[in-house]
């Protein structure tokens, strides 16, 4: 039950928990500017704060609370904007945009050493050394990722000038290359961000960083408008992104609690930072390649309006799947790197408290979906998307494989990163498979199959691996499955309401 404190007590507890956990002369700040020296601690605060701070289960809650809005209202943001932009500005500076996004997404993702992950799950991940290390990493990534945007731009303009690129493609846009240039220096400003974020996720404290997330968006719109004012190019959506960068680096600084980053180099620290993200490194270029080889399998074997069609089931598919991965990632991932940390016997039964209600909402959604798909894509769209119905009641078989993926977090929170590597590396593989070979044997309803099969040819592995370190009861994987059935009939209601 929670204690019945102050906004302003809680707070104050938690403040000198982490003085005690961190304690060094003039590195631990506050949101309020305090610096907290070593005549800050006494045994007084020692006892109250450990006596006085919340219980697991309650930042939990906390946490999915703020994790839930963060999710709906950062998409609410992004299509307010996306409306407002599209009626000032061409499609044609909405398509250089996408490009560019792209090519900063994938620089991103092919220099991804996880250093969130880190902080979150290692036993150091609250010591000043550590984050200081965490922090020079990231801002040497950020200079890598802005030098290589500047190479992409320059390879652009190269070829573009030599003819490579064809007039018609949207890569032959004169403006192209420096957009993804300029795109580069947000991503320089990025690399500075306080490694407080990082805290604030270890402690299930993501309130506030949710609140940064979306004044920095937020900020970024008022900047898109502002310029809007005075001209209507794509140099707009770059100011905009650019400045949501700028205002995200500055708050993680002042508005969050932890240690005050300075450039500080541990060689122990970075040994352990290196020897678990080089395996995140790996695992993100699969899981990038995972996610786009259906579409660039698919770009070779169907028509583009086969292929739009397919991406609008996706999306819908995604806007559920997505609810379920940011919990698992914001929220779940923190509390068992936690538990994995300092009880490491209650880590399988921790696992299976987050395993229960994410099955069932995923069974359900899966159910609902299989039965309710054809009727809610002909509500929101129109007859030319139809076929979006039957590939969306099959994609939504999908979703029952998702909740397995709580052992791969586990495994990660334990700091088994290879083996996280190696479900993303067979995932990846069964599409490469199951696309073409179901293209092959059934058109495009075989590819769809193909799809949903690739979400459960990870399971054994994930299962092996997590029943080698004691986290699989199998009672407790297919206690939710009957909720599928009960999906299916609210589906069937939906399709008799909606006609």
């Amino acid at each position: 039950m929670q204690c019945p404190l102050g906004r302003h007590k809680r707070r104050q507890m938690v403040r000198a928990n982490y003085i005690l956990k961190n304690a060094e002369p003039n590195r631990i700040e506050d949101p309020d500017g305090a610096n907290y020296g070593p005549t800050a601690m006494s045994v007084d605060i020692s006892l109250s704060t450990a006596q006085g701070l919340r219980s697991l289960r309650e930042r939990v809650f906390h946490a999915g609370r703020w994790a839930l809005a963060s999710h709906a209202l950062g998409q609410a943001i992004r299509f307010g904007t996306n409306l407002l932009m599209t009626r000032l500005l061409v499609p044609e500076m909405f398509g250089v945009m996408a490009i560019a996004n792209m090519v900063m997404i994938g620089l991103a993702l092919f220099s991804d050493l996880g250093l969130r992950q880190n902080v979150v799950q290692s036993a150091r991940g609250s010591e000043p050394a550590f984050l200081d290390t965490v922090w020079a990493a990231q801002i040497v990534r950020g200079f890598m990722i802005g030098a290589f945007a500047v190479g992409a731009g320059l390879i652009l303009a190269l070829a573009n000038q030599f003819g490579i690129v064809p007039e018609s493609s949207a890569y032959a846009v004169d403006v192209l290359p420096y957009v993804v240039a300029a795109l580069g220096f947000g991503a320089v400003v990025s690399g500075f961000d306080s490694t407080k974020a990082f805290e604030a996720s270890r402690r299930l404290e993501i309130g506030r960083v949710t609140q940064i997330n979306l004044v920095s968006q937020a900020a970024g719109v008022a900047v898109m408008l502002l310029c809007a004012l005075f001209v209507r190019s794509v140099w707009v959506l770059v100011a905009g992104s650019i400045a949501t960068s700028v205002i995200r680096m500055a708050l993680t600084h002042m508005w969050l609690l932890g240690v005050r980053n300075r450039l500080q180099w541990d060689s122990a620290a970075f040994r352990e930072i290196f020897h678990f993200g080089k395996w995140i490194f790996l695992s993100s270029i699969l899981a990038y390649l995972g996610s786009a080889s259906d579409m660039m399998i698919l770009g070779g074997l169907v028509s583009a309006p086969v292929l739009g069609v397919y991406s609008i089931a996706i999306l819908l598919l995604n806007a559920v799947e997505q609810i379920v991965m940011k919990l698992t990632g914001d929220v779940a991932f923190p509390a068992l790197s936690e538990v994995a940390r300092e009880r490491r016997a209650s880590l399988g039964a921790t696992l299976y408290k987050f395993h229960l209600p994410m099955a069932a909402f995923s069974y359900g959604s899966a159910g609902m979906l299989a039965c309710a798909a054809p009727a809610i894509v002909g509500l929101l769209y129109d007859a030319r998307y139809a076929d979006a119905g039957w590939m969306l009641q099959i994609l939504a078989l999908a979703l029952v494989a998702v909740p397995c993926r709580l052992h791969a977090m586990s495994l990660l929170s334990l700091g088994q990163s290879r083996q996280h590597t190696y479900l993303m590396a067979v995932r990846l593989a069964a599409i490469l498979v199951t696309v073409p070979t179901g293209f092959h044997l059934g058109g495009m309803q075989g590819v769809v199959w193909g799809i949903v099969a690739s979400y459960f040819t990870s399971i054994p592995a994930s299962l092996f691996f997590a029943s080698k370190n004691d986290l699989v009861d199998l009672r407790k994987e297919l206690l939710p499955l009957p909720v599928f059935a009960a999906g299916w009939l609210a589906g069937a209601a939906i399709t008799w309401m909606i006609g």
